[in-house]
């Protein structure tokens, strides 16, 4: 059981680090304040367009 928890932890630290790098990434970038609104936005949904990406890499 403490096996499942530490991957789930992992995973979740993984995925919030993610998520910072790609709000810092996307706010940097921003030429407006909107832009940077949408840039968060992106920054959250961001393993779903990487997930798609690799799935239709794969062709499934």
């Amino acid at each position: 059981m403490s096996k499942h928890l530490n991957h789930c932890n992992s995973s979740s630290a993984v995925y919030g680090l993610g998520m910072i790098g790609a709000a810092i990434y996307y706010i940097s970038h921003a030429t407006s304040f909107w832009m940077g609104v949408i840039g968060l936005l992106k920054a959250i949904i961001w393993p779903a367009f990487l997930t798609f990406e690799i799935f239709q890499y794969l062709n499934l």
